[in-house]
């Protein structure tokens, strides 16, 4: 009937219930910040490939590396390195990932492919057309093959950084 409480039974309870309240969602911060690094990094790439500054390219869709397959794949690579491959969550997540990847370089990238496409035909509309004054579509909304595989790989190499440095 009398339970006798040892040092290290408090010990293991305190450590317990310090990890069940750690403010830090170690999968979720690393995906955050892998869609961070991604849109910050579309400044420089964006400036290689046209040669001028367009720190808009940090707020959208589109180009190189894909924010959307870095964000994916950083938290597979994070719930991996926490828990394992052997859990739904991680399942969730690389399906969740697939039809990311999937999306952007097969929906969005055609998508945008033809909103160029439309925008060439609208500015060769007459100017008393009534379409020939509307604003041009967004053309940047997919990533091509490469796009994508370069935001899995930066992806995948956050949670890595994270698990070092925490």
């Amino acid at each position: 009937m009398n339970e006798v409480l040892t040092a290290s039974d408090a010990s293991s309870s305190a450590r317990s219930y310090a990890s069940s309240i750690s403010p830090v969602n170690v999968p979720l911060f690393s995906a955050l910040l892998a869609c961070a690094i991604a849109q910050f990094l579309k400044l420089f790439t964006t400036w290689y490939k046209e040669k001028r500054w367009d720190s808009k390219r940090m707020l959208s869709s589109g180009g190189m590396p894909s924010s959307h397959s870095a964000t994916v794949t950083s938290l597979i690579m994070a719930i991996y390195l926490q828990e394992g491959a052997g859990g739904s969550v991680f399942a969730i997540a690389v399906v969740l990932a697939c039809v990311v990847m999937y999306d952007a370089t097969g929906v969005r990238l055609h998508a945008g492919r033809q909103a160029e496409l439309l925008n060439q035909i609208v500015c060769e509309l007459p100017p008393e057309h009534p379409v020939a004054n509307v604003r041009p579509l967004r053309d940047s909304l997919g990533h091509t093959p490469l796009q994508v595989l370069a935001g899995a790989v930066l992806g995948c190499v956050v949670p890595f950084l994270m698990r070092s440095s925490i």
